[in-house]
């Protein structure tokens, strides 16, 4: 479980493929914090480590994970996301994360607003998730509130910090970025599809 609160970026170092998996290791200032099977979420995605060596640490990712993610783009040299579960007791800064990517979606639109930004992201409708007016939605991981919602696309409004301190600042019109749509929503959404 995880609260969409972004703890440092990630830096992918080598990128090994095996039979259907793909083996990421990744170059990162809370690696000497980790320890193996323990889970951390890469631009949303919860992945297990598997391996540590010094300031490195490596993860596994299966087919199905590769298909559902942009883990597929990711490069060598790449910034990735990156927040170590969150601990009971802890304060909820974000929202209820669980780091299963719903689906990607596309940058469509990068606006500035005088010293911050609005980005705009169109995602496939016949998944049927959905957004909401100032409801929550995980963006590669980072927990943000939900502008200008419509059926297949939604905005959000990132503060310079939040630019600073997460991918977002290396995102282009064009860039493929993981969605999970908020998990309480998912829940009423699937009981009231249900009961029709």
């Amino acid at each position: 479980m995880f609260t969409g609160i972004i703890e440092t970026l990630g830096t992918i170092k080598e990128l090994e493929k095996t039979g259907d998996n793909v083996h990421v290791t990744i170059e990162s200032a809370v690696t000497h914090e980790l320890k193996i099977d323990q889970s951390v979420a890469h631009n949303g995605v919860c992945l297990t480590v598997v391996a540590i060596k010094e300031n490195q640490y490596t993860v596994t990712a299966i087919r199905e994970t590769i298909e559902k993610t942009n883990l597929s783009d990711w490069r060598i040299g790449d910034a990735v996301n990156l927040e170590r579960a969150m601990k009971l007791g802890d304060r909820l800064d974000g929202h209820i994360v669980q780091g299963h990517v719903d689906q990607t979606a596309i940058c469509k639109n990068i606006e500035s607003a005088n010293g911050s930004w609005y980005f705009t992201f169109e995602y496939d409708a016949q998944l049927n998730n959905l957004t909401i007016e100032k409801g929550s939605i995980t963006v590669n991981g980072v927990s943000l509130t939900v502008v200008n919602s419509k059926k297949n696309e939604f905005s959000v409004a990132i503060i310079p910090y939040t630019y600073e301190h997460t991918n977002f600042k290396h995102f282009r019109i064009g860039s493929k970025i993981n969605l999970e749509f908020d998990v309480i929503g998912k829940y009423v959404s699937r009981l009231y599809s249900l009961e029709k």
